[in-house]
């Protein structure tokens, strides 16, 4: 999906909307768990192990400049795996996603009351493998789709006009400090994400002043 070809809406003044992150938020994040295991079994700091396989995606594959196969290619000669271990390694850190149910509902109970957008730096494999909860959100914006990751200002922007929303009139959730203090100068409230009671709670709030349902 290019950034220029959707329709997209004029900003409507007063329409509400959610901004949320989906890995680290709404998806567990597997990297810890992932970074530890092959540290250990390849004899190399996790640190290293985490260059080896994101190092220059900022620029590559993170914004769609690179396929998916072809980074993993990059990653396995940097580690020196096989095809089985390079195999292993995707899928311990993006195979079947585990969602926080608790957090997807309340996003799904804002339909119809405000507009919603999932909005994630992603690498290219990521929507076939989050699609089955996708729907959740009017909208969902990936870095590698769009051509800019977070926290680029034009990621944002993209999404406000998607959704027909001032930056003032909507609420981003994001793990990443600096995402949401980018959302932040925008104009947008901001939450950094720190565990799911305390961003339930300010979905709660966010939910308590919407009107009831949209009108026919």
């Amino acid at each position: 999906m290019g950034a220029g070809r959707r329709a997209m809406s004029p900003p409507e003044r007063g329409r509400p909307a959610l901004l949320m992150d989906l890995g680290g938020v709404l998806v567990e994040d597997k990297l810890p768990a992932a970074a530890a295991k092959w540290s250990a079994r390849l004899g190399i700091s996790e640190r290293d192990l985490i260059t080896a396989v994101y190092a220059g995606n900022d620029t590559e594959v993170l914004v769609g400049r690179m396929s998916g196969p072809a980074w993993w290619s990059v990653v396995r000669e940097r580690l020196a795996l096989d095809a089985a271990g390079l195999d292993e390694l995707r899928h311990d850190l993006a195979g079947t996603p585990v969602w926080d149910r608790e957090l997807l509902d309340a996003v799904a109970a804002l339909r119809g009351r405000a507009r919603t957008a999932f909005v994630s730096n992603a690498w290219p494999d990521a929507r076939p493998n989050l699609a089955p909860n996708l729907s959740v959100a009017d909208e969902v914006v990936l870095s590698c789709e769009v051509g800019f990751a977070k926290p680029d200002p034009r990621i944002y922007t993209h999404t406000l006009h998607l959704l027909g929303v001032a930056a003032q009139d909507a609420l981003f959730v994001d793990d990443v400090p600096e995402n949401v203090e980018a959302a932040r100068a925008l104009g947008m409230a901001g939450h950094l994400h720190t565990d799911s009671a305390r961003t339930r709670a300010v979905l709660d709030t966010f939910a308590a002043r919407l009107p009831r349902a949209d009108g026919p």
